[in-house]
């Protein structure tokens, strides 16, 4: 199931990740929404989008979008891909309504414009021309895909703007509240487990052509980010993406590491290339972190680029994994 990460998937330096965030034109988009007073949101290229009232319909291609529209109890009526999200999310469950939009790079336009949409919530990294096409049909929102630079914040930033196009905001209020409760408790914990200041280096890994290619979450990315509020710090020693912090390895990069907590996402749905492919490799084998027992695997269906309710799951398997 590699392929059903998709477009925040096997290559950092793909054009995808590399698109910029559209147009900035100023002009606005009329539509049909539920009920109430107009609402208008400005989006992450800078666009004006005002719909008559808080979007109600609202369908979501990437699965950032549909996790927040779910948290702020926003069901989607469309989501790209809803096997791949069953396998890799679980903070935000579907309820089995909403209708298949097709891959999440480059939905189906006609099921799209099939569905009396109010509203649809893209990234960024939708494939060229995808965009254009929905937008000929429905009003559309673009969230930036990821903010190296502010990781939680740009979280945060999509979290708010889903809410204002859905009248949810008091509902992304006590999200956002309950997250930053979430973090302090969480730093509690790691201080009273004496692992403040601990190095960790987390990452993902796939095998292609019986090749591994590990994929460091460096400092920048979402998942980092949440561990260095809870105290620790992160051990890669090279940069990531501008977008999401992601860099890309092989297992003799992994001997720059020291003798750090080893953490990783995997999940059942595809094999484990650590536990597998580099079980009998002698490079892995000899790392100081492998050989003393600090290799962790996180709990699958933990979805990296998520909102808080994801992230809140991240310093649940944190504590979990400094326990071991």
């Amino acid at each position: 199931m590699r392929i059903t990460r998709g477009l925040i998937g096997v290559s950092v330096v793909a054009a995808l990740f590399a698109a910029g965030c559209g147009t900035t034109e100023e002009t606005g988009s009329q539509a049909g929404a539920g009920g109430g007073d107009p609402v208008t949101v400005v989006d992450s290229r800078g666009k004006t989008v005002t719909l008559d009232g808080p979007a109600e319909r609202v369908a979501a291609t990437e699965w950032n979008g549909v996790e927040n529209l779910v948290s702020l109890g926003v069901m989607p009526v469309g989501v790209s891909d809803i096997e791949g999200y069953g396998t890799w999310v679980s903070a935000a469950p579907l309820d089995g309504t909403p209708k298949d939009l097709g891959t999440r790079g480059e939905p189906s336009i006609d099921t799209l414009g099939a569905l009396d949409l109010d509203l649809v919530v893209v990234t960024d990294s939708l494939t060229e021309g995808a965009l254009e096409q929905i937008e000929a049909r429905v009003p559309v929102i673009v969230l930036q895909g990821g903010d190296a630079k502010d990781p939680i914040g740009g979280m945060f930033t999509n979290l708010d703007m889903i809410a204002k196009a859905t009248g949810t905001e008091d509902r992304a209020a006590q999200l956002k509240s309950d997250f930053d409760q979430k973090l302090a408790q969480g730093r509690s914990e790691v201080d009273a487990l004496g692992a403040t200041g601990e190095k960790v280096a987390f990452s993902d890994a796939y095998v292609s052509s019986g090749t591994v290619s590990i994929r460091p979450f460096t400092k920048g990315s979402l998942v980092s980010a949440v561990f260095e509020r809870l105290g620790l710090q992160n051990a890669w020693p090279m940069e990531g993406d501008p977008a999401y912090g992601l860099a890309q390895a092989d297992v003799e990069g992994l001997t720059q590491l020291p003798d750090v907590r080893f953490w990783y996402e995997a999940n059942d749905s595809e094999a484990d290339p650590y536990a597998g492919a580099l079980a009998n490799n002698a490079i892995w084998t000899n790392l100081p972190f492998v050989e003393n027992g600090k290799v962790h695997r996180f709990p699958d269906k933990l979805w990296m680029f998520g909102g808080p309710k994801s992230m809140a799951q991240y310093v649940d398997a944190a504590i979990a994994a400094l326990k071991v």
